[in-house]
C-alpha cells in the first residue's frame, strides 16, 4: 500500500484542498501516513498571504531533503499559493522537488504523480483555469476518513476585490461560484457519512452567485437553501468582505436557527484613509452600521476580524482608531498581524514607512487590548449552559472531549466516553474559563 504525508499552512480553503487531495489520492490507491519518513508521495499546501507561512515552508523542506536522498524514488510535492506566485523560483530553490501545482490544479494530483513517474523530470504546473464555471467533481465510493462532526465545503474560490496588500487574486484568481445543486449534494453526502455541522468556505464567501453560474442565486438564499437539507444541525461561513456582506444576510442570521451566531467579518483597519489606501472600498462607519443592525437582529452575535497595523503611512493617530474601533466593537478574537510587504502586491511599491520597531510595538498594543476584550466575554460564560457540538478528543487533562459553542468559543467537556460521541450536540454546564476557552461538564 503506497502512503502519503500531507502538510498544510494557510487558510481554511487550503485545508479544504488537501482533504480533496487525500481523496483523489486515496481512490488511486494513497492512504494518509502520519510518519513522514513512511511516505512514498509527501505533499505540502502551502500559503504566501503571510511571510511567516512562507518560512514555515522552507524550513519543512529543508528537513525533507534528506529523506529524499536516502531515497530517490520518494516523491516530493509543493501546491498552493507559494506554487502559483513562485513555482520556477521554487524549482530553482529547492532543485530537490518533483513539482509544483498551484491552486488551479488540485484536482490533477493524481496525474501529477503519474507524470513525475514516468518522465523522471521536475515540472511546474500552474496557471488559472479557464473554465468560466466552478465545480469539484464528485467521486463515488468510499472515503479516506470519515468526515468530521465540522466539514468544509467549498463555494467560491478567488477574489475580485484586489485590496493593495493582498496577494490572493494573483494566486487564486478571479471569483467563481460553484452550482448551488453541486453543493446540496456534497453537503447531502457529508452528512450521510456523519457531518453535523457545515462551513461553507471562500476568500470572499459573500460575493457567491455573482459568477460563474448558470442560475445565479445571491448568497443569502443559498444559505436558505442549505438550512432545509435534513440531517444539518449547524450552518457556519467564511471569510466575508464588508462589501458584499447585504442586510439580506444579516436576516437570515434572524431567520435561521441553523446558521450559528458567529461572524467573522475583516475590518483591516480603523481608520478611512488607510483602508482607502488598502483600496478596501468601505469605510469605518459603513462597517460600524453593518454592525450595529447586525446586533439589533442578534444581540448574541459573537464577532472577530483581521487586523493589519503598521501599513504604509499609519501614523499614531491612525492606528489609535483602529483602538477605538475594537473597543466599539467588542471583538471576542482577532487575527492580528503587523504588516510586511507580499512582492506583486500594490503595497509593496509603497514605501513601507513605519518602524519595525513602531509596528511591533503596535501590534503588541492590539493584542493586549484583545486579550482584554477576550476575557470581559469569556468570564460572563461561567456558571451559564451552552451548547456544543462535540468534535473529537480534548487534549486538556481531566477533559474527554473538545468542542464548540454556536459563538465559536472553545469549549472542553467533561463527560461518559461511553455516552457520548463526537457529532453528539450537548448541553454544557461552563465551570472553568482561561484565555479563549471554556471548559465545563455535560449535563
Amino acid at each position: 500500500m503506497k502512503q502519503v504525508f500531507l502538510e498544510t499552512f494557510g487558510c481554511q480553503m487550503n485545508v479544504a484542498d488537501t482533504d480533496r487531495m487525500e481523496l483523489i489520492l486515496f481512490h488511486s490507491g494513497y492512504r494518509r501516513t502520519q510518519e513522514k519518513e513512511d511516505a512514498d508521495l509527501i505533499l505540502v499546501n502551502t500559503c504566501s498571504i503571510r511571510e511567516k507561512a512562507e518560512q514555515k515552508t522552507f524550513s519543512l523542506f529543508g528537513g525533507l531533503k534528506p529523506l529524499k536522498t536516502t531515497n530517490p524514488d520518494l516523491i516530493l510535492g509543493l501546491t498552493g499559493c507559494m506554487g502559483q506566485q513562485d513555482g520556477e523560483k521554487m524549482l530553482k530553490k529547492m532543485p530537490y522537488l518533483d513539482f509544483v501545482l498551484g491552486p488551479d490544479q488540485v484536482e490533477g494530483i493524481e496525474q501529477a504523480v503519474n507524470r513525475v513517474k514516468e518522465s523522471k523530470k521536475p515540472f511546474v504546473w500552474t496557471g488559472f483555469d479557464i473554465e468560466k464555471k466552478y465545480s469539484i467533481p464528485e467521486i463515488s465510493g468510499d472515503l479516506p476518513k470519515k468526515p468530521s462532526p465540522s466539514s468544509f465545503v467549498n463555494i467560491i474560490k478567488g477574489c475580485d476585490k484586489f485590496c493593495t496588500f493582498c496577494i490572493v487574486p494573483f494566486t487564486r484568481g478571479r471569483e467563481k461560484s460553484r452550482e448551488p445543486e453541486e453543493l446540496y449534494q456534497e453537503i447531502r453526502h457529508l452528512i450521510d457519512h456523519g457531518a453535523k455541522e457545515i462551513i461553507l468556505l471562500g476568500q470572499n464567501v459573500n460575493s457567491y452567485g455573482k459568477r460563474g453560474l448558470k442560475n445565479p442565486i445571491p448568497f443569502h438564499e443559498l444559505l436558505y437553501k442549505i438550512a432545509e437539507i435534513p440531517g444539518l444541525e449547524r450552518l457556519r461561513f467564511t471569510t466575508s468582505h464588508p462589501n458584499d456582506f447585504t442586510r439580506e444576510t444579516i436576516r437570515a442570521y434572524r431567520d435561521l436557527d441553523k446558521l450559528v451566531n458567529h461572524l467573522h467579518l475583516p475590518i483591516q483597519s480603523g481608520n478611512n484613509d488607510i483602508l482607502k489606501l488598502m483600496r478596501r472600498d468601505h469605510t469605518v462607519e459603513e462597517y460600524q452600521e453593518l454592525i450595529d443592525e447586525l446586533k439589533s437582529e442578534v444581540p448574541d452575535i459573537s464577532l472577530t476580524t483581521d487586523i493589519i497595523v503598521g501599513f504604509p503611512g499609519e501614523t499614531d493617530a491612525q492606528f489609535r482608531d483602529t483602538l477605538k474601533v475594537m473597543e466599539r466593537i467588542g471583538y471576542s478574537s482577532s487575527f492580528m498581524f503587523s504588516y510586511s510587504p507580499r512582492p506583486g502586491t500594490p503595497a509593496s511599491e509603497f514605501e513601507d514607512s513605519v518602524p519595525l520597531e513602531t509596528k511591533s510595538k503596535r501590534l503588541q498594543e492590539i493584542i493586549k487590548l484583545q486579550n482584554r476584550l477576550t476575557q470581559e466575554q469569556v468570564q460572563s460564560y461561567k456558571g451559564k449552559t451552552v451548547e456544543v457540538l462535540i468534535e473529537g478528543g480534548s487534549s486538556k487533562p481531566g477533559y474527554s472531549f473538545k468542542g464548540r459553542n454556536p459563538q465559536y468559543w472553545r469549549v472542553n467537556l467533561k463527560g461518559d466516553e461511553k455516552k457520548f460521541q463526537p457529532g453528539d450536540i450537548v448541553q454544557v454546564n461552563i465551570e472553568k474559563t482561561s484565555g479563549h476557552s471554556l471548559s465545563g461538564l455535560i449535563q
